[in-house]
């Protein structure tokens, strides 16, 4: 029990940075520090494994890069899944098979359940919107105040719960996982990256073929970055 107690203290601080970079995704400030590239590497910045919570990040950025957040769509949250995939991958040893295949899984889940947490939200908003109809008819700048702290402060308590609890649930999980796995690590981990650059790749090209001029973009960032690749 003094264990378990231990292990969930340690959350606390993954568990504020989920909640802000929850809160980053749509409500305040939207500053992108909660695309999984950029949460992922403070994941593991807090765990002392930055460079692992930048592989992760990347991984999880080919994922997110299907995601097109537009008005009032239903997509991921990947700024608390981002954390928690992060995080899971920084504290296992670099030799640790299926490391990565394992935090990913989780971060996909999380962002799942918590982007159903973000309708719920919305619901929660309009309710209380809709409880204060005469205030905000008359323009009270009383009751749109009321109205926007709250909503920020429950995106905050939003995220923080999705982050910690998915922690909970997928901490003991991914050591059972591991514990049992079997497959090498490097078949492991090309899996994960092969997947996740199917899907990247998929995205882009959804966005590619159906704009005018974006193939020549797209060829001459490849150029460019090939060329500065040969060069280094």
């Amino acid at each position: 029990m003094r264990d378990l107690l231990m292990e969930w203290l340690s959350f606390l601080p993954l568990t504020i940075l989920g909640a802000v970079l929850g809160l980053d995704v749509v409500s305040f400030p939207q500053a992108m520090i909660s695309r999984p590239i950029v949460a992922s590497t403070l994941a593991g910045v807090l765990v002392g494994a930055p460079l692992r919570g930048l592989i992760a990040g990347v991984t999880l950025e080919l994922f997110a890069l299907e995601t097109l957040p537009f008005g009032a769509s239903r997509y991921p949250e990947w700024g608390s899944a981002a954390v928690v995939g992060g995080a899971l991958f920084a504290v296992q040893r670099e030799t640790t098979a299926g490391a990565l295949g394992v935090a990913v899984f989780a971060a996909l889940v999380t962002a799942s359940v918590s982007g159903w947490s973000m309708i719920q939200h919305r619901k929660i908003l309009g309710r209380w919107a809709g409880s204060m109809r005469e205030f905000l008819a008359r323009g009270s700048s009383t009751a749109v105040n009321r109205l926007q702290i709250g909503g920020l402060t429950l995106d905050l308590v939003r995220g923080a719960i999705m982050t910690f609890g998915a922690l909970v649930v997928f901490a003991p999980v991914s050591r059972a996982i591991l514990g049992s796995w079997t497959f090498s690590s490097a078949l492991s981990r090309g899996v994960a990256v092969a997947l996740a650059g199917a899907v990247g790749a998929a995205a882009v090209w959804k966005v590619v073929h159906t704009t005018k001029g974006a193939p020549w973009y797209l060829l001459g960032g490849l150029v460019l970055g090939g060329t500065l690749v040969a060069i280094t």
